[in-house]
């Protein structure tokens, strides 16, 4: 029987996880998306990498084989007939979002969520709440009135009218960067537009290596998620004893590529039995 434990991961700085940059005019550097809702998430290979990378950085040369080798398997052995590999006790899924920060004039800010997400993120946390329906928003969501019963967003593609008001305080992890009083819950349908409306997109060029303009052929887009973006993944274990913060609960990390120019900062937060 497996443990169960789970990261909450807070970004810190726009995180790209996808598309590696490329040189042919125009690309753009896509971030991978969850195939329903196609918003963005960070698969667990990803995931896994960092984990087992920062393990094996941070514990001393004769302690790394066995530590880091013992919770995510054994790599291969040149020569050896089976390769050497054993089974990894920690197994890690993707991270998909639960909030994601959007502007909205007047606000400026206000974090959006739609059921499918929610119902991802009860079942790996195991709250008992029930999943509430499509645009609600707290009582004190600061918002234009239309009359007594209901209010009105405005984002940049469009209003968007608050039919149901409930305390969603349960939905948001706890000590993460978010206005109790600015989330919404809107339908599934609607949270692929927004969330492409959301995203952090930053345009990318590549210098002449002997004057300072543009190469030829060397413009590009790139997009990622944005800092204040909020995501949960679900943990299995085989055993416990992993501490891959050591004594700690949260640690900095940086997922995905760019980190040279400010991208990838996450801080995650393990809950669960690890």
């Amino acid at each position: 029987m497996y443990k169960k434990a789970y990261g909450i991961l807070e970004t810190l700085a726009p995180v790209h996880v996808g598309a590696s940059a490329g040189e042919e005019t125009g690309n753009l550097n896509l971030i991978f998306r969850d195939q329903f809702t196609q918003t963005g998430i960070i698969p667990g290979s990803s995931i896994r990498g960092r984990f087992r990378a920062d393990m094996r950085n941070e514990k001393k040369k004769n302690e790394q084989t066995q530590n880091e080798q013992h919770w995510y398997g054994h790599e291969v052995v040149e020569g050896q007939a089976d390769g050497g590999t054993t089974e990894a006790l920690v197994k890690f899924e993707y991270a998909s979002l639960v909030w994601l920060p959007v502007f909205c004039p007047g606000q400026p800010i206000v974090w959006v969520s739609c059921p499918w997400l929610l119902r991802r993120y009860k079942q790996i946390t195991g709250i008992e709440q029930k999943v509430p329906a499509p645009y609600t928003a707290p009582q004190n969501l600061q918002a234009r009135p239309v009359d007594t019963n209901s209010k009105v967003l405005f984002f940049n593609l469009g209003f968007l009218e608050i039919e149901n008001t409930a305390d969603l305080t349960p939905w948001i992890p706890e000590d993460v960067g978010i206005r109790k009083d600015s989330v919404v819950v809107v339908d599934d349908n609607d949270i692929a537009m927004i969330h492409d409306m959301a995203l952090y997109r930053q345009s990318r060029v590549r210098l002449d290596s002997e004057e300072k303009k543009v190469a030829t052929g060397a413009f590009f887009n790139v997009e990622a998620l944005p800092e204040s973006s909020i995501m949960v993944f679900p943990i299995a274990l085989k055993e416990t004893g992993w501490k891959p913060f050591d004594d700690e609960k949260e640690k900095e990390m940086y997922f995905g590529g760019l980190e040279s120019i400010g991208f990838g900062r996450c801080n995650v937060t393990l809950q669960g039995e690890y």
